[in-house]
């Protein structure tokens, strides 16, 4: 009797640095507790884009190839054994995590902190889990979540980066008549003004170094208003690098005319002069929020931080954020998101996308936001 021939299908694979190929490969039933879906839309990230250039993600390198890609939507095409929650057709975000359920961690709410989590994408456990650039991926039906009726599968793509903003609110206990100040003009820092912005912040502000993103976040209405702050040659020493961060800090709050600081900040670079302006630019008894990933060790005014007892956090990814996500994105509260969604690739192309997200801006010299591949990122 001859073997039964299995179905194939395609996938954008990294096998290292800026080698990225379009490949065919064996497309497996799901197993117990799985589902099938078929990607519809998957948004480019910067923890993608630094596996595409450089082959790793921080300390996570590459050991083997790896799909990359996290922030997806698709259609339920097949359901594996004791799946009685989800049918084929219908349609679902993909969360990328798979947490072990077992731990102190998943017990208690918090599954992002699970030491046993494996994240689609990323390098950081092996064998690597591929992510969502493909054509097809089976995933646990308890990470995946169904789709509001008017939410696309461009907006439910979206639901992941807005998860990341949905946590780090929660950390920081944001309530509505609060004030708010975004450090960083790009897809999250965007994603934070709309959030706060929905949950009824009393005022918006962002900080960036890239004029066309401010005008973006102010042309938009993500932002009620902007500041481009200036280049300054690097400082020579922590010293002067901490005193230029405090002269920095008061030109944004004349500029801002908020002479005690903002309620929340949402510190979205990671770069470490941000980092330092963010303690400062906080009220007292504020909160500072640490949400982009760039500087491993940085040089921190803790001094300033602790006497007027603003609160330094940390947010890692989410927990239990996806139904409010989507909720969120079907409702018509975040204004003009769709807009952040600038360029569009099919699968084939996903190396071409990369370039794109790399460079920052098109031949035309439009501006790069999120780009979105696969077959129904116009849908």
């Amino acid at each position: 009797m001859s073997p039964i021939a299995l179905p194939s299908h395609h996938a954008a694979v990294l096998n290292g640095p800026k080698d990225l190929v379009y490949q065919e490969r064996t497309l497996w039933p799901p197993q117990k507790g799985h589902a099938q879906v078929a990607v519809m839309s998957t948004g480019l990230c910067g923890s993608d884009l630094h596996y595409y250039v450089h082959g790793r993600n921080g300390d996570f390198a590459l050991q083997a190839p790896l799909v990359l890609g996290h922030e997806a939507a698709g259609i339920v095409t097949a359901v594996g054994a004791g799946v009685k929650n989800l049918v084929v057709g219908q349609r679902v975000a993909i969360e990328a995590g798979i947490m072990c359920n077992n731990c102190d961690y998943c017990s208690s709410g918090r599954y992002n902190l699970c030491k046993g989590m494996r994240f689609a994408s990323s390098a950081k456990t092996f064998p690597h889990l591929d992510g969502t650039l493909q054509e097809h991926m089976n995933h646990p039906v308890h990470v995946l979540h169904p789709l509001p009726d008017n939410c696309s599968f461009e907006q439910a793509a979206l639901a992941e980066p807005l998860s990341v903003l949905i946590h780090a609110s929660r950390r920081a206990s944001l309530a509505s008549h609060q004030t708010v100040l975004v450090y960083g003009a790009g897809a999250i820092g965007l994603l934070a003004c709309a959030l706060a912005k929905s949950q009824g912040a009393s005022r918006v502000v962002a900080i960036d170094i890239n004029e066309a993103r401010l005008a973006f976040a102010k042309t938009q209405g993500f932002a009620d208003d902007v500041f481009c702050l200036p280049a300054s040659p690097k400082a020579k020493t922590t010293e002067d690098q901490l005193r230029r961060a405090k002269e920095n800090a008061d030109r944004v709050l004349k500029v801002f005319d908020e002479e005690d600081g903002f309620d929340v900040i949402f510190e979205c670079t990671g770069a470490e002069p941000c980092i330092q302006m963010a303690i400062h630019t906080a009220i007292t008894g504020g909160k500072v929020m640490l949400i982009g990933m760039g500087t491993r060790n940085t040089t921190l005014p803790l001094s300033a931080a602790a006497l007027r007892e603003v609160d330094i956090q940390g947010s890692f990814r989410y927990a239990n954020t996806y139904p409010a996500a989507l909720a969120l994105l079907s409702s018509g509260k975040l204004a003009n998101v769709e807009k952040l969604i600038t360029h569009r690739f099919p699968l084939k192309d996903t190396d071409r996308a990369f370039e794109l997200l790399a460079r920052g801006s098109d031949e035309e010299g439009r501006m790069v936001l999120k780009v979105m591949v696969g077959p129904g990122s116009a849908s």
